[in-house]
């Protein structure tokens, strides 16, 4: 049978040959002088996730999103590769994205999420023994998630509740069809109509009373029933063993936008009630979620929040519970590190969760009786996702500070490379050299950081030295590779990458350290890497420049409210007048929790927002964003860069329309990646170069000069 697996997926590549063979060549590296790192090998650059391993353990499926700056949009295909070894064989053909595959558990489909002609998200089917995919649901509001029963019958389904025109819209498609006519000009879009606390989110845009559910689709009828239902969002659903029930994740509170609240509950598969009848699983008021069954079916593994009032800054640790509700065991308190992803071992004995840790993100295991935490996948690197085979193997998603993320395969002691999607770029490339690098802050708490020196980099010599602060604030700079660092790097700066506190992956009490004191702690532990860089000979004192996103162009706008030593910056989606955010950005219970009402703390609001320093400012500040973010809107870097302005300072402001708070358009990509290096050469470096690249490449208009 093995045999026969493989001629049958052969037959795959036989489909799209010229795939195959760009694939292929893509993994055989070609002798070549290696150079220094570019904008557009950025564009090069094959981002490769989502692992999932066959039933029978012989073949490992997984994504890979490409960004075409030539049509200026990204795009994913799937493929798939043998546990064994030997090259990669496309899925899907060019020219579609698709994404969230899934085996069927009796290994005779693979599934996947793909929009195509201009239509909904919908489950797409390829057979194992070859031919075309095909589509499998057809709902009018498009497929969120999914999942196989594991009898591979039915599909468990996340629609979020239609809007009336979504059905309207597809009946009028199909006449249309029928009559081989264009389809009917869009009509003009009704008010949003507001009555949420939470009414807004980046991405989605307004929100309404529409919400997810649970439906189940049976694969040879086409029928779908809807299982839960509610003014509450139902999401991450996981079929117990026998296929008779689902766990999912629900804010089920009163208000579920006035909490962090979510639990694990439990509804039967065959639910024609639209969820009346519920378990409810866990009853902690912080956040329960991403449940994953024992194979006996009499347990539940979840990631649980317990500590409420730290809210971000909380630790989220692996937990265990009766699948019929009862007493919860919390088992990695010891360990305090937050974990994610936890799956069972095939034995039921152990639990498989991924965890941060300085710096790194590894794969861990535990007893599920508690116990000591071990790493089958540890070591300085990143371990974004994984899957796992029932005789014990793990096919993962690694990443390491050298080389982007690729495809490995674990058994026991033995980590294997099975993907060498980027092997031929990479073979002309050099490198920084990067260190994992300790140091104290000014009150003597230990920070660390990764540091990039520039290519050639000659022991004593100091050079242009950019520090970029990490966005979050709860998250870390990990073990992965990072192409802004080595860009910088190769334009012959050093880059300081520190993880100060607020930082998760160094337990709960340094992430906490921050709390309603953004730009203090932190601040000092991001300036305390840069004097580790000077001490240590590497840093120039008169060329360093400053900048991050998100959090990361707040911390931005902190350290030059408090400090000259910059001689540039860039500040991206931050935000330094914080009670512009109140009301305008998706951030209404961070802010309640955290700061407060501003009315009633009106000092806290002030403390954290570094634009009533704005007279302190005299580094010239590049202040970007996208148009449409509503995660930290742009109306932040347009009053900072008002501000300067006004005062005379030298400033510039750069608005991507259509972009949200990750970028998706690859021109918009390069225009700013041109616009970091030009910025930084003009100001730190002193270069006659302009602050600004001659010809933009993105249709980005000017808003603003020096």
């Amino acid at each position: 049978m093995k045999t026969f697996r493989r001629i049958a997926f052969a037959s795959f590549a036989l489909m799209l040959p010229l795939s195959a063979r760009a694939q292929e060549s893509a993994s055989k590296p070609a002798p070549t002088t290696p150079r220094s790192i570019t904008i557009d090998d950025f564009f090069q650059i094959r981002d490769v996730s989502q692992p999932e391993m066959s039933p029978d353990g012989q073949w490992v499926a997984y994504a890979v999103r490409t960004r075409m700056l030539k049509e200026d949009k990204n795009e994913q295909r799937l493929w798939m590769i043998s546990t064994h070894g030997g090259d990669a064989i496309p899925m899907t053909a060019e020219g579609v994205s698709s994404s969230h595959l899934r085996w069927s558990p009796d290994g005779k489909y693979l599934a996947f999420l793909s929009s195509r002609n201009a239509g909904k998200p919908q489950v797409w089917l390829l057979n194992r023994l070859g031919g075309e995919a095909v589509a499998l649901t057809e709902t009018a509001q498009g497929v969120n998630d999914f999942e196989w029963s594991p009898d591979s019958t039915r599909l468990v389904l996340i629609l979020q509740d239609p809007k009336p025109e979504d059905a309207e819209a597809a009946k009028e498609k199909d006449k249309e069809k029928d009559k081989e006519k264009p389809a009917a000009k869009p009509k003009t879009p009704p008010p949003y109509v507001i009555d949420r606390l939470q009414f807004k989110q980046d991405i989605v845009g307004y929100l309404d009373h529409r919400r997810d559910h649970l439906y189940v689709f049976d694969v040879a009828s086409k029928k779908t029933t809807q299982i839960t239902s509610g003014d509450f969002d139902d999401n991450e659903p996981a079929w117990s063993p026998d296929g008779r029930s689902l766990a999912f994740s629900s804010n089920r509170s009163t208000d579920p936008d006035r909490n962090y609240n979510s639990d694990i509950w439990v509804v039967a598969a065959d639910n024609s009630d639209k969820g009346a009848h519920l378990t409810q699983v866990t009853t902690n008021p912080g956040s329960d979620r991403a449940p994953s069954w024992s194979p006996d079916g009499k347990w539940i593994a979840y990631v649980t929040q317990t500590d409420v009032k730290a809210m971000i800054y909380a630790t989220h640790h692996l937990a265990v519970s009766p699948s019929t509700g009862g007493e919860a065991k919390v088992l990695t308190l010891a360990f305090d590190r937050s974990v994610r992803r936890p799956r069972f071992s095939a034995d039921g004995r152990s639990i498989y969760f991924v965890a941060e840790d300085d710096g790194t993100d590894n794969l861990c295991r535990i007893a599920v009786t508690g116990g000591e935490v071990t790493r089958p996948i540890g070591g300085r690197l990143t371990v974004a996702s994984f899957s796992l085979g029932k005789d014990g193997a793990i096919a993962a998603q690694v990443g390491m500070t050298d080389r982007p993320d690729e495809i490995y395969l674990s058994n026991g002691t033995d980590l294997t490379r099975l993907t060498k999607t980027n092997d031929a770029l990479f073979s002309q490339l050099r490198l920084a050299k990067v260190d994992y690098v300790h140091f104290k802050s000014k009150d003597g708490t230990p920070v660390s950081g990764y540091l990039y020196k520039p290519l050639d980099y000659t022991p004593g010599k100091k050079v242009p030295t950019l520090l970029n602060p990490h966005g979050g604030p709860v998250g870390q700079y990990s073990a992965s590779f990072y192409h802004l660092a080595e860009l910088y790097a190769a334009n012959g700066y050093a880059v300081l990458l520190p993880n100060p506190r607020g930082s998760s992956g160094y337990g709960q009490k340094f992430c906490e350290a921050i709390f309603a004191d953004w730009g203090n702690k932190d601040y000092q532990d991001d300036m305390a890497m840069v004097d580790y860089a000077l001490a240590q000979g590497i840093a120039d004192p008169d060329r360093l420049g400053v900048g991050g996103w998100s959090y990361g162009g707040m911390s931005t706008d902190f350290i030059i409210a408090q400090t000259t030593r910059f001689k540039a910056a860039i500040s991206g989606a931050g935000i330094a007048l914080l009670p512009t955010g109140f009301g305008h950005d998706q951030y209404q219970k961070d802010y309640f929790t955290e700061l407060g009402y501003p009315w009633e703390n009106k000092a806290t609001w002030e403390k954290v927002s570094p634009f009533y320093r704005i007279k302190n400012i005299t580094t010239p500040t590049l202040f970007m964003g996208g148009d449409v973010d509503w995660n930290v809107p742009i109306i932040g870097g347009e009053q900072m860069y008002q501000a300067l302005k006004s005062l005379g300072r030298t400033t510039e402001l750069v608005v991507y329309p259509g972009e949200h708070h990750g970028f998706t358009v690859p021109s918009h990509m390069k225009d700013r990646l041109e616009r970091y290096l030009a910025w930084y050469a003009h100001y730190v470096k002193g270069d006659a170069t302009p602050a600004r690249p001659p010809q933009p490449t993105a249709p980005a208009a000017k808003v603003g000069g020096e």
